[in-house]
């Protein structure tokens, strides 16, 4: 270890304490060691461990414990001892066992005793390979968690959804949730977590089967007609938007509607989209009725169109129906004529924006998963 060439490249010391610190379960090495180190290092009277007349530091125990925040000398040689074992110093002890430093003639240090920290420098490639992969396994742990707690929140938006929109069991998959949330409380390993995913993944999809067997435009059972037939069965409109003369001429004034039932976060990730047209994102419900209204004549739904379905549903669950349409684009035939018939459902109490968002976002958890 002490004849071993030092990197030409040599990082001040505590970028190597630093790098050390990330790594240090590749070393076995434990914070409290590290924090001895540290008080070690600090004894170096330069900033790189390369300069000046050795890697040899010796401080005596009491100076080393006052710069190790008051260890006590009993823990100060456990820790020591962990860094010898771990190949991270070298000891050089004294005939008479004491640390100290015999000068030459010439005033140079001709001997020391102490600890060699010449390892570090040595293992300088190895330590930063190990902070490397340490950091990419924590980046991966961090994405892993983040995955499993947005399932987790999703799942939780979509359980209080149903509960007011659906029959199910909601109180069992709601108990899976809470028991899953409980143990994202303490820390987790990767296995734990793929596992702790996997639960998750398999939660969303009970909870979106419970939600697609309810699935209906029509909210009071009455007429279950299923969307792809309004599309291309009842809808007595041509491909293009009727020419305004055919339609009222009277000014329909939006009426004051019930706040949607959906949390508007579930209906912006059911209709990835709409970043297309508002890249800088949707944080409430107005900005989701200007977008839809901004949007609209790109799909070819007039403003009378427009109007019309304000009136019948309410600012709000206008603007959820448009961006729900926008994400099936590609396969409605006519958007302004889908947007008259789900209004006229909506006129006689039959229609709600819910399952149509609900399948949506079945479909982006199927794409995420």
């Amino acid at each position: 270890m002490l004849e071993a060439p030092i990197p030409d490249t040599v990082p001040d010391k505590w970028t190597i304490i630093k790098e050390l610190t990330a790594a240090r379960l590749a070393f076995g090495v434990t914070d409290r060691d590290l924090a001895v180190l540290h008080a070690l290092v600090s004894f170096h009277p330069h900033d790189s461990l390369a300069d000046g007349e050795g890697t040899i530091v010796f401080p005596s125990n009491a100076a080393l414990s006052e710069r190790a925040h008051g260890m006590a000398e009993s823990t100060l040689r456990r820790h020591l001892a962990a860094l010898v074992n771990a190949q991270l110093i070298i000891r050089h002890d004294s005939p008479n066992g004491k640390r100290y430093a015999a000068r030459g003639v010439d005033g140079g240090i001709d001997r020391a005793f102490g600890f060699d920290l010449r390892p570090l420098l040595v293992r300088l490639p190895e330590i930063g390979q190990a902070a490397r992969e340490a950091r990419a396994a924590a980046l991966r742990l961090k994405r892993l968690r983040e995955a499993v707690v947005l399932r987790l929140r999703d799942a939780a938006k979509l359980i209080a959804f149903g509960r007011e929109e659906a029959e199910g069991n909601w109180d069992q998959v709601e108990d899976r949730l809470k028991l899953m949330q409980r143990s994202l409380r303490r820390k987790l390993y990767a296995d734990e977590l793929n596992e702790l995913n996997l639960i998750a993944v398999q939660l969303l999809t009970d909870v979106n089967v419970i939600l697609s067997h309810n699935k209906s435009e029509n909210m009071s059972g009455n007429d279950n007609v299923d969307e792809r037939h309004i599309q291309y069965s009842n809808i007595e409109h041509s491909d293009s938007e009727p020419s305004l003369k055919k339609e009222r001429s009277t000014e329909v004034e939006p009426s004051p509607q019930a706040k949607p039932k959906l949390p508007l976060y579930l209906v912006v990730k059911a209709c990835p989209d709409l970043n297309d047209y508002i890249p800088t994102g949707i944080h409430s419900w107005p900005e989701l009725v200007t977008a839809a209204n901004f949007i609209r004549p790109m799909l070819g739904i007039s403003d009378d169109a427009w109007r019309r379905a304000e009136a019948a549903m309410g600012s709000e669950a206008a603007a959820i129906t448009v961006v729900g349409i926008l994400q099936r684009a590609s396969e409605i035939r006519s958007p302004g004529g889908y947007l008259r018939a789900l209004t006229s459902k909506a006129e006689s109490g039959a229609f709600s924006p819910g399952p149509m968002i609900m399948a949506l976002l079945a479909t982006e958890n199927q794409r995420a998963m």
